[in-house]
């Protein structure tokens, strides 16, 4: 018993020095990493729970990308399901909860962590089954071109989250207008998004605020296509090979962006 409760000790204590935490993990002699979360509840476990039944339980020889993995919460949980995981995240601090997390959990052979920026992902041509994209969207300076990015490598499924605005209505636009009709655009559901210029939240990396109709169409327009909601603000996609091959209106420059990205990696 004093072994037990000497061991919890040493846990609460290593917790508190990779501090401070914004994912509440559960290690397995039941101690958490952020019990009192500020979001309310226990997050990103109920996050999870409106997810989980949306992909499959069986993940044996899936590979994932989980981006913006953060301490590595949806990382261990895609692994527990037979995933190979790739977590990536720019903060080294998170990244250092996760290693350490990941080696608490046992799942250093399924989980591997990596220091980069999303729109690293041009360097390489590697695919994924399965591509996490929820919490980063709307913390992006170019969204889009991340969102492009990440289309390309989907083989199956891509799990969207974003920050939207309020309502769900859509707008239905015609095919094209002249360039003088712009009334249109104004319309509720037009797609659209909202820019910050300063902070949200307290938060100076909150950029854009996404309408639905706008999640909806960048979706379509990166070549995925919507099939389910599971939650609040949540897109399950997967690639739509009809629309595939009709992105030439962008596709010379996402790839120049990629070519330029991946000269700068052979260089370094």
């Amino acid at each position: 018993m004093r072994k037990t409760s000497a061991r919890s000790r040493a846990l609460r204590r290593r917790i508190k020095s990779l501090g401070p935490w914004f994912h509440n993990l559960h290690l397995p002699d039941g101690t958490q990493t952020l019990p009192d979360h500020f979001l309310g509840g226990d997050f990103p476990t109920f996050k999870w729970r409106e997810v989980e039944s949306s992909i499959p339980k069986r993940l044996k020889d899936w590979r994932v990308l989980d981006v913006g993995c953060n301490a590595g919460f949806y990382s261990f949980e895609l692994a527990r399901r037979g995933a190979s995981v790739v977590g990536i995240d720019v903060d080294p601090h998170y990244l250092a909860q996760a290693r350490w997390a990941c080696g608490e959990l046992g799942l250093e052979d399924r989980v591997e962590f990596r220091q980069m920026e999303v729109y690293e992902i041009a360097r390489s041509s590697e695919k994924f089954d399965l591509v996490w994209f929820m919490g980063v969207f709307y913390h992006l300076r170019y969204p889009l071109l991340a969102l492009d990015l990440l289309a390309q490598r989907t083989a199956k499924l891509m799990m969207f989250q974003t920050l939207t605005l309020p309502g769900d209505s859509v707008y239905r636009p015609k095919a094209d207008y002249p360039i003088e009709e712009r009334t249109p655009l104004l319309e509720t559901g037009w797609p659209k998004m909202a820019f910050i210029e300063h902070r949200f939240s307290s938060d100076p990396t909150n950029w854009w605020v996404a309408n639905h109709a706008a999640v909806e169409a960048m979706l379509r327009s990166s070549g995925l296509r919507v099939k389910s909601r599971p939650g609040h603000e949540i897109y399950l996609c997967e690639p739509d090979r009809r629309t595939r091959g009709h992105r030439s209106l962008y596709a010379s420059q996402l790839a120049s962006i990629t070519s330029v990205m991946s000269a700068a990696s052979s260089k370094s």
